[in-house]
């Protein structure tokens, strides 16, 4: 996937590489090849945890615990279908699967863990097109665990197109993964920006302010009034910045920075404990961690990201 000024290399979740095959895989037969093929591999998930192996040497960093067919034999017999990802650079077609008893899981733990994805990406030591592929594959396993039943009827339904779209047998409707947009937005006033802070969050921690697109909405007037219903502002534009999936359970963030009307805020004290403006040095000082009471996301938030664009001005 070329890279784009809108995706900054450090973005988690954001460098998905693969090649989704959209129409290819509509066709049964060519995904049959891919999932026999001797160059397929796979990747098991425990309860949304992916499995991942420890670093080869020591400051290695971890990689995704990517099985070949022989590995998961005995596996894919019990387990669910798998669910096609799409095909690397080195034309390896990638799976996901979902394991569904704990005793599928013990001769994998001598080789590595199923690792929660969030602190892997906390952590920093995977590769992002890997982080990517693991977000892919979390939110389509959760989305087919948690949509069994067609919502028209009721009925159970079949996974298709490898794992992309849900099929009921009997009424024939078609049900798709749902992704849900959030509006994730930094609203600045001459040289400060709009940082909130929610009850719970560590000591000194602010962020971006968010919230969900409602139906019928376009992303500038969701972020107008998320602005407006959490800290009293009104803006005078909005300028789309940089997007990034995000795999808790399946959103779509969507980031954005806001040209305020003027300083004044009337927090409604639900969605925010408090918030503040930062001046461009304060967020500077925040992003270095040299600021004594003010801390920011870390680099696997696209919060963070937003912050480091206001920063370099």
């Amino acid at each position: 996937m070329p890279k784009t000024e809108s995706s900054p290399p450090d973005l988690s979740f954001a460098l998905n590489p693969l090649n989704r095959h959209g129409h290819e895989r509509q066709q049964a037969a060519w995904l049959r090849q891919q999932v026999e093929s001797a160059d397929a591999l796979f990747v098991p998930f425990w309860e949304d945890k992916p499995f991942i192996l420890p670093p080869l040497r020591e400051g290695e960093g971890r990689d995704t615990g990517w099985l070949n067919q022989s590995q998961t034999a005995s596996l894919r017999r019990t387990s669910s279908a798998p669910i096609f990802l799409g095909v690397n650079r080195n034309a390896k077609p990638l799976f996901a699967l979902a394991l569904h008893d704990a005793a599928q899981c013990g001769p994998l733990q001598k080789m590595g863990a199923f690792e929660d994805l969030r602190a892997l990406a906390l952590k920093g030591d995977m590769a992002a097109r890997e982080l990517g592929i693991l977000a892919q594959a979390k939110a389509l396993l959760h989305w087919h665990s948690t949509h069994t039943h067609c919502a028209r009827c009721g009925e159970p339904t079949d996974a298709d197109e490898g794992g992309h779209k849900r099929r009921c047998p009997s009424c024939k409707a078609e049900h798709f993964p749902r992704t849900d947009p959030v509006v994730i937005m930094l609203a600045t006033f001459r040289d400060s920006c709009l940082l909130g802070r929610q009850k719970g969050w560590p000591e000194g921690m602010f962020s971006a302010l968010a919230g969900f697109v409602e139906p019928g909405e376009t992303l500038e007037a969701a972020v107008a009034r998320e602005l407006h219903e959490e800290a009293g502002i009104a803006v005078n534009g909005v300028r789309y910045c940089m997007s990034q999936p995000w795999p808790f359970p399946a959103q779509l963030m969507i980031g954005c920075m806001a040209d305020a009307k003027d300083e004044t805020l009337h927090l409604d004290g639900v969605e925010l404990e408090t918030a503040l403006w930062a001046t461009r040095a304060e967020v500077q000082e925040a992003l270095a961690g040299k600021h004594a009471s003010l801390a920011v996301p870390p680099p696997m938030a696209i919060a963070h990201h937003l912050i480091r664009h206001f920063a370099k001005g």
